[in-house]
């Protein structure tokens, strides 16, 4: 017989665990590089390359005029060791520190470029802001005041000179008077303004030379002079433009309006036969032709201009263009501040200064 098959032993010992493989790393890949921004249209470029010009070179040219002139005021002097030299050394440090800083602008811009494209010309532009904010201090003024008389030399000083003797005349008016000199322009201001338009003539030069010539009293003179400007002689073609403006066949001294725009004309006619100098054109205006008129006076004398004719205008009024600016000059701060400011308080100096004398900051 055949016998039973035997049961299979299960197997007692346990399957021995072999440890788990440690899973793989995958394998680095390389960080792909930020995608630069799209370039826009050329005229978009063109615009941000021009506001990035434009604001550096705003600044640029606004930061040299402000060291220049404070080095100017430093510095001053004819002196080799302690003027001349320094100076110079000044200026090539300037050049250095601008070249520096252009190959920094260079490497920033690049760097800045990889974020955004607008970033350089809201950057420039801030720069620019920033100095724009310091010109509009009282500051600058001095810097560039200094400036000027540095590149402007002999020129230059004298302007300054005569500036200041305006100033001078200006502080010393007494505030009360010069109001009730204001106030009493108001009546004629619209006849003035009419008549320095229509002879491209700064309307405060004109209330300055009413306010000399007659107080705003139209009157007649002793000396024969009528009116608002005290018109006396005028040269016949003066006489003839103004009436062609005005529209008649020979304008009347005593009407307030034709007296201005005669003597708009006048001051024009002068001031084109000094070549636009505004010292010697007032002072033209008012010899008139006497003793041959201004110009025939520089001749005989050798002088060129009013710094050198006023030692020979003894008998003359040579300080008659001071009054007049001075005068002009508080219509113009009236006009300005709506109040006239005393010189001496606070900083009202250099806020006068900044201001300006009217027809002389045109040159600014």
């Amino acid at each position: 017989m055949n016998k039973p098959a035997a049961p299979r032993k299960r197997a007692s010992a346990k399957l021995e665990t072999s440890p788990k493989p440690k899973p793989r790393r995958a394998p680095r890949t390389p960080k792909k590089p930020l995608p630069k921004p799209p370039v826009g249209s050329f005229k978009h470029r063109l615009l941000m390359v021009s506001l990035e010009v434009a604001g550096l070179a705003i600044t640029a040219i606004s930061v040299v005029m402000i060291l220049l002139g404070y080095s100017a005021s430093w510095f001053s002097g004819t002196r080799f060791f302690t003027s001349l030299l320094p100076f110079a050394i000044g200026v090539l440090a300037l050049i250095v520190a601008g070249a520096v800083l252009l190959i920094g602008w260079w490497k920033l811009r690049k760097r800045l470029h990889d974020r955004s494209t607008i970033l350089s010309p809201i950057l420039a532009i801030s720069f620019a802001l920033v100095i724009g904010w310091f010109v509009m201090q009282n500051q600058f003024a001095q810097a560039f005041g200094h400036f000027r008389l540095l590149v402007g030399g002999k020129q230059e000083a004298s302007r300054v000179t005569l500036a200041h003797q305006v100033y001078a005349a200006y502080r010393r008016y007494d505030p009360a008077q010069l109001q009730k000199l204001v106030n009493r322009a108001e009546e004629y201001n619209p006849a003035i303004a009419e008549a320095a338009k229509v002879f491209d003539i700064d309307p405060n030069l004109l209330q300055g030379i009413a306010a000399t010539e007659s107080s705003f009293l139209p009157r007649d003179s002793q000396d024969g002079g009528h009116g608002l400007f005290q018109i006396t002689q005028v040269p016949k073609a003066v006489m003839a433009q103004a009436g062609k403006q005005l529209a008649v066949s020979k304008p009347s001294l005593l009407d307030p309006r034709h007296n201005a725009f005669i003597a708009a004309a006048t001051f024009k006619y002068y001031l084109t036969e000094m070549h636009n100098d505004l010292f010697l054109g007032l002072l033209a205006y008012n010899i008139g032709p006497r003793n041959g008129g201004l110009r025939f006076i520089m001749q005989q004398y050798g002088a060129t201009d009013f710094v050198t004719i006023q030692p020979y205008l003894q008998q003359l009024p040579r300080d008659y263009p001071i009054r007049v600016l001075s005068h002009a000059l508080a219509f113009r701060l009236w006009q300005k501040e709506r109040k006239l400011l005393v010189y001496e308080e606070g900083d009202n100096a250099m806020r006068i200064q900044r201001i300006g004398i009217p027809g002389l900051q045109a040159e600014l």
